[in-house]
C-alpha cells in the first residue's frame, strides 16, 4: 500500500508518525508534501525512506491512500491541483471536519472520506471518527479502518453528528487538559505541593479514571457514587461544582458549533472561487 500525507503540520505528523511507530506502515510507502517544504524534508531525515515532495500532485499520483491534513482555507487549491493526477481507484481522506463530503465528492471521481483524528492516536489510543458518503465502497471503508486500527478505534458515524464528536474526540482532550491544569495550578498554589508531583499524581488519576470507564466497565455516575460517601467531602466538593459549573458544556458547545458552521460556509465560498478562476 502506498499513502500520500499532503500537510505535515500537527496532525499530519503526528498521523506519520503513530502509523510507522504502530508498524502499520514502512516509511518508503509514505510521500508527504507541504506548503513549507521543511517539513516534509524533516519528516524524511526522521524516517528513511520516506520521500519528501515539493508537489502535492506527485504525492496523490500512485497514491492508494491521500490522506488531506490541511487547513479548511486550502482545500479549494490543494484538490484543483491533486484533480488531474487522481484516478477512480483511489481513496482521498480528508481530516477537516468543516469540509463536507458533497463538497469532495463533487471535485473529486474517486472514492471519498472524512476522518476525525484525535491527539490521543499519538499514544495508539482513543478513537478515530470515520464518516462516510455514497462515493466509497465497503471494500475502502475495510481498507482504511484497519490502518486506522493499528493507532485508534475506528468508529463510524454520520456526517450531522461532526461537529459534536469532534468536540468530545477530537478536542476533548485540550478541554480535559486544561480543566486538569486548572486543578493542579490550585493544587500548588493552596497547598505548595511541587508541581511535577502534583502532575505525576493528576495525570495517573486521569488514566484510572479513563480505564474504569472503559475497560473497568463503569458509568461517570458509578464513578461519583462510589468515591463520594454522602455527607463526605467528596460529596461536598461534587455539590459546588454542580452548581458552579451549571451550563459551561452547553456554552462550549455552542461556541464550537458557531466557529464550525462559519467555517463551513468560509470553505463553499473558496471553492465557489476556485471554480470562477477555472472558467
Amino acid at each position: 500500500m502506498k499513502i500520500g500525507f499532503i500537510g505535515a503540520g500537527s496532525m499530519g505528523s503526528l498521523l506519520i508518525e503513530a502509523f510507522i511507530l504502530a508498524e502499520a506502515v514502512e516509511p518508503h510507502q509514505i510521500k508527504v508534501s507541504n506548503r513549507t517544504f521543511a517539513k516534509a524534508e524533516n519528516l524524511a531525515i526522521k524516517f528513511p525512506g520516506l520521500q519528501a515532495e515539493h508537489s502535492n500532485s506527485a504525492v496523490a499520483k500512485d497514491s492508494d491512500i491521500v490522506f488531506l491534513c490541511i487547513k479548511p482555507h486550502e482545500f479549494a487549491k490543494v484538490i484543483a491541483e491533486i484533480k488531474p493526477v487522481v484516478s477512480r481507484d483511489q481513496l482521498v481522506v480528508s481530516i477537516t471536519s468543516p469540509v463536507l463530503l458533497a463538497q469532495l465528492e463533487q471535485e473529486l471521481d474517486c472514492h471519498i472520506a472524512k476522518i476525525i483524528p484525535s491527539i490521543t492516536n499519538k499514544m495508539w489510543s482513543g478513537a478515530t471518527l470515520c464518516i462516510y458518503g455514497g462515493q466509497i465502497d465497503k471494500a475502502h471503508q475495510i481498507s482504511l479502518e484497519k490502518l486506522l486500527a493499528y493507532i485508534s478505534e475506528p468508529i463510524r458515524i454520520e456526517e450531522n453528528y461532526t461537529r459534536i464528536v469532534s468536540d468530545i474526540s477530537s478536542c476533548g482532550p485540550a478541554f480535559f487538559a486544561f480543566l486538569l491544569q486548572q486543578f493542579i495550578d490550585a493544587a500548588v498554589e493552596r497547598t505548595g505541593i511541587a508541581r511535577a508531583e502534583a502532575m505525576v499524581i493528576a495525570s495517573n488519576m486521569l488514566l484510572g479514571t479513563g480505564l474504569l470507564l472503559t475497560e473497568g466497565g463503569l458509568t461517570t455516575e458509578d464513578v461519583q457514587q462510589r468515591v463520594a460517601v454522602p455527607g463526605g467531602i467528596t460529596a461536598k466538593a461534587l455539590a459546588m461544582l454542580k452548581e458552579e459549573t451549571s451550563g459551561i458544556f452547553d456554552k462550549l458547545i455552542e461556541t464550537t458549533h458557531h466557529k464550525y458552521y462559519e467555517d463551513v460556509q468560509k470553505v463553499q465560498e473558496t471553492f465557489t472561487i476556485q471554480e470562477v478562476r477555472e472558467q
